[in-house]
């Protein structure tokens, strides 16, 4: 079927878009293209054939070839302790590590959404799916114990301050297994770290690296603004 992918550039995307493809999919991708040249590593291709494209500027006949109806939303939440650990020898930790987080690769992401894009529209119309698995709902340090265990020479610290972070979540994931029973997610934490550290160790990722505006969103934003690439709502200048 046509596929299209907002934000076909960005984190998701990137992973997302090859695998729709491999599967037969026809493509598109819409992107402001904010983030150009911050890949580490050579860059990949991306899906958009028109050249920067603002979502909000698109109208409804551009989009009637793809259904006016989006099916699938998943918000992402990752929390990365490897480049730290790699570029400074610490895993360092603003809490006390106690609270819960549910994580997953990006790559079983974008495997359960072509799992759902290909299901009978009856299975997956009005629903909401966690998207995981139960063994990777875990406490933040235990991801510092693995982190420390897999980068080498590295450490596990604690902030002068830490204490408990409120922020808590642990989630069920029953409703997606018995949904889609034959979807294997197949990335583990430990999995994860391992391919970070290996990316990173590539590429020889810098500490400055990590912290600047190439790999930090706000940063990045800022820097745009201030060169007058996006205004204040996001937005490039209209061309001349």
């Amino acid at each position: 079927m046509r596929v299209l992918v907002a934000g076909d550039c960005g984190y998701s995307g990137a992973v997302l878009v090859p695998l729709f493809r491999g599967a037969g999919h026809e493509v598109e991708g819409l992107d402001l293209e904010l983030y150009e040249g911050c890949d580490l590593g050579p860059a990949q291709p991306d899906a958009t054939a028109q050249g920067y494209v603002d979502m909000r500027n698109v109208t409804g006949a551009q989009l009637t070839a793809y259904g006016a109806s989006t099916r699938l939303r998943l918000d992402i939440v990752v929390n990365n302790l490897t480049a730290v650990a790699l570029t400074t020898g610490q895993v360092r930790l603003e809490s006390d590590g106690t609270a819960w987080r549910p994580l997953i690769h990006i790559e079983d992401i974008s495997r359960a959404f072509l799992a759902m894009l290909e299901a009978p529209r009856e299975l997956v119309h009005d629903e909401a799916f966690n998207v995981g698995r139960a063994e990777d709902n875990v406490q933040i340090r235990e991801i510092a114990g693995q982190v420390r265990d897999t980068v080498p020479g590295s450490e596990v610290t604690f902030a002068a301050n830490a204490g408990p972070d409120l922020r808590n979540y642990r989630v069920d994931f029953a409703k997606l297994n018995d949904t889609f029973p034959a979807l294997s997610l197949r990335w583990t934490v430990r999995d994860g770290v391992a391919e970070l550290l290996a990316a990173y160790t590539k590429y020889s990722l810098t500490y400055e690296d990590f912290t600047g505006s190439r790999f930090v969103r706000l940063r990045k934003i800022k820097e745009l603004m201030a060169v007058g690439t996006i205004d204040d709502t996001l937005k490039r200048p209209a061309a001349d």
